[in-house]
């Protein structure tokens, strides 16, 4: 994986005339479907376990930690069953014996069920997540960098952007666009992919840093904890969990490489039961942990010392690493619409140039993460998919099946509407 969300699967696979690697294409192992039910759940594991995790314990300290708990674990089964629906759809439209192309990826799903507006509306989707997912990366790398050099940030001070004030975050952004300007300019990413299994094993190393430093910390103090945040707080905490369990368009790459693929499902909810868990006991210890004073990004609470600082600059160089390869999918599509399908640089270089200017402007980790779950995500999560599953299965689906699909599609719509909005209201108020 890479540290953060796994590249999602938007375009077609056809008239591709070199091997470069796809937004597609599975991130552990390649080729034909000869993975084992471990290695599948591997890929699930590496596909959804990102740095979205860091901002569960702010979460957590917004929504209380029952509230947070239910709505991971809501988020986790619906999130499994909408990934279940588009697996569902692709293998009832291969079955048609009408001409259908295989399906590869979620771009390909949305141009046999709704035609060109269909790829483009999963394109435009997978763009602003994956850019999203970037501009979360740079807000992480200029606040931990800031906090570590330069104390504490101020997050009312982030906004100044004046040539005589630019602050710490700031200039630890400009520092680093050149070097991302480099990196993203590499035509091929074959080589930067292997760097993701060391991603993974930073992301585990800093979450057992935290917890390790959790446990010590309850054992010896109590902090006031509250359980509900009450309804105002909802659906930031959606946004919020939606973000954390976002990977849906790995389902088709990792479903197709796998042996028995009619085991998928199981495996499937295996993981994603499993990472639930995972992420309420991160999210409920580091709340219990820190209490009132829990930031929103746990790991700056570490603390001095030479371990919190070797696991948050690690936590830095491997978003580093990550950011080519989460646009990598974005750069795909781009190309194809505006370059002829064929490498380009300036394209590249501009968009590097606006997903750095926008985090100039974003004072807060979570509070982004919570705009992207929101905004983005729930449509690619929770709306398409059960939209697609409904166009395709509609002759088949009794009054239960189309209420079902129904629900989700106005649920994932009310979630984002609604959680766009209370994302923005607390990213641009003043917090004290």
């Amino acid at each position: 994986m890479v540290f953060e969300k796994k590249p999602i699967a938007s375009s077609s696979s056809q008239n591709l005339k070199s091997p470069l690697p796809r937004e597609d294409t599975p991130l552990i192992g390649k080729g034909k479907p000869l993975s084992s039910k471990s290695k599948t759940f591997a890929n699930v594991f590496i596909a959804i376990v990102g740095a979205g995790v860091l901002g569960l314990p702010y979460a957590f300290k917004r929504t209380g930690w029952v509230m947070g708990l239910l709505m991971l674990f809501s988020v986790a089964g619906l999130t499994t069953y909408c990934m279940m629906l588009l697996v569902h759809t692709r293998r009832k439209l291969e079955s048609f014996d009408n001409g259908f192309a295989k399906v590869n990826s979620f771009g390909d799903l949305g141009f046999a069920v709704c035609g060109h507006f269909g790829r483009f509306v999963v394109d435009v989707l997978i763009i602003l997540s994956q850019a999203g997912f970037c501009v979360g990366y740079l807000i992480f790398i200029g606040n931990t960098l800031a906090n570590l050099f330069n104390g504490e940030v101020s997050m009312v001070s982030g906004l100044s952007l004046g040539i005589s004030g630019l602050s710490a975050k700031s200039w630890y952004i400009w520092g680093c666009f050149p070097f991302q300007l480099a990196v993203n300019s590499i035509p091929t990413l074959t080589h930067l992919a292997p760097l993701s299994i060391f991603a993974d094993i930073v992301d585990l190393g800093a979450m057992g840093a935290v917890f390790v430093e959790d446990v010590s910390l309850i054992m010896k103090q109590s902090n006031e904890i509250i359980a509900f945040g009450g309804l105002s707080v909802f659906f930031y905490g959606m946004g919020v969990a939606v973000y954390a369990f976002e990977g849906v368009g790995m389902v088709f790459p990792i479903e197709s490489e796998m042996k028995e693929s009619r085991h998928f499902g199981k495996i499937l909810a295996l993981s994603m039961g499993l990472i639930s868990l995972m992420y309420g006991a991160f999210g409920a210890l580091g709340y219990f942990a820190f209490g009132p004073d829990t930031k929103d990004i746990i790991t700056a609470n570490l603390g001095a010392g030479w371990v919190s600082a070797m696991v948050q600059l690690g936590l830095c160089v491997n978003l580093f690493i990550s950011f080519p390869l989460m646009m990598n999918p974005v750069y795909e599509i781009v190309e194809r619409r505006f370059g002829g399908g064929r490498y380009c640089l300036w394209l590249r270089w501009l968009l590097v140039l606006i997903i750095s200017l926008v985090a100039l402007f974003v004072p807060n980790f979570a509070d982004f993460l919570s705009l992207i779950g929101s905004s983005v995500c729930c449509g690619l999560g929770f709306v398409l998919p059960a939209l697609f599953h409904l166009l395709v299965f509609k002759e088949e689906l009794g009054w239960k099946g189309w209420t079902v699909d129904v629900g989700i599609v106005t649920l994932g719509l009310v979630l984002g509407v609604s959680g766009t909005w209370s994302a923005l209201v607390e990213m641009f108020s003043v917090k004290v």
